[in-house]
């Protein structure tokens, strides 16, 4: 399992260590706020997506979009 954890800047640094120091705990490494945002965004647009699919968020159009962009 994989989580992300949002942690004050000033405390990161100790709350790592803590994690490395588990048995059970792989890995602990710390993204940037840009990745963390993009997965953020990524997370977003699959749920959007899922919704789309199930009928409960109507799809916007590809040359809607395009044109916005």
């Amino acid at each position: 399992m994989k989580l992300l954890l949002e942690i004050q800047d000033n405390k990161a640094s100790f709350f790592l260590e803590v994690l490395k120091n588990f048995s059970f705990v792989k890995k602990a490494t710390q993204i940037s706020n840009a990745k963390a945002d993009l997965i953020e965004d990524i997370k977003d647009a699959v749920e959007e997506l899922k919704l789309v699919r199930e009928g409960k968020l109507e799809a916007r159009n590809a040359e809607d979009l395009i044109n916005e962009l």
